[in-house]
């Protein structure tokens, strides 16, 4: 795993808002008295949901709400990806680059994602729109290749459909997501080729024949039991 480091620039100070405090004590409440360090993922989230990512501020105040040295904190923060720890643009562009998305054309996405948004990977565009990042492994290998944005994936990507998802975000547009190809979520793709045609409905049982038909074999069955025997 290559080092993961918190930017060199930092802000003052972090507090949670109101709504985040909140939303932090609930977490908190879920686990047992003394055992709150639990909460220090949902934490670090509930952090980089408000500021756009991960500061030192925030984990220092992580570490002194659940009562954790900050070291703590920061090892957790550090070896999880999903936490920004520099600033990000407005929208956060990942993609996915492990073994599976990589045979699947990633190359080809992250290569669209330079040339539409004009930066490299770990970058962020001069207005602070956009910034690209790689993925590491996104657990959704058979829709592959996958680019997370936001809390979004898109999938079954290639160059010319990437291309296309970066513009909708230029124009201020929320894209649908999930798969860009007809695919029913990670079904295979294309039409159906078995099941094709609508099996035959069950046949209606005649449930009152069957009854007579148990009733009469149950009778012969008492006849010949108490039958004598030669």
């Amino acid at each position: 795993m290559s080092t993961r480091s918190l930017a060199k620039d930092q802000p003052a100070s972090f507090a949670f808002n109101a709504d985040y405090i909140a939303q932090a004590k609930r977490v908190i409440a879920k686990y047992p008295a003394g055992r709150q360090a639990s909460a220090v993922i949902p934490l670090l989230d509930l952090a980089q949901r408000q500021e756009g990512w991960v500061t030192k501020p925030a984990i220092e105040e992580i570490a002194k709400i659940l009562d954790m040295a900050p070291i703590r904190v920061l090892e957790v923060a550090t070896f999880y990806t999903m936490f920004n720890l520099a600033p990000v643009g407005k929208t956060h562009v990942q993609i996915c680059t492990s073994l599976p998305c990589w045979l699947r054309g990633s190359n080809d996405v992250v290569r669209a994602c330079k040339e539409k948004l004009g930066i490299g990977m770990g970058e962020m565009t001069p207005d602070g729109s956009f910034s690209l990042g790689e993925l590491e492994c996104a657990g959704a290998c058979v829709n592959a290749p996958v680019a997370q944005i936001g809390d979004d994936y898109f999938e079954d990507l290639d160059h010319a459909s990437t291309g296309k998802l970066l513009d909708a975000f230029k124009r201020g547009e929320k894209p649908k997501a999930g798969p860009v190809i007809k695919r029913d979520s990670s079904a295979p793709a294309g039409d159906a080729i078995t099941l094709t045609e609508n099996p035959a409905p069950p046949q209606k049982q005649d449930f009152a024949a069957a009854k007579a038909a148990f009733e009469e074999a149950k009778a012969e069955a008492a006849a010949k039991a108490a039958a004598p025997k030669a």
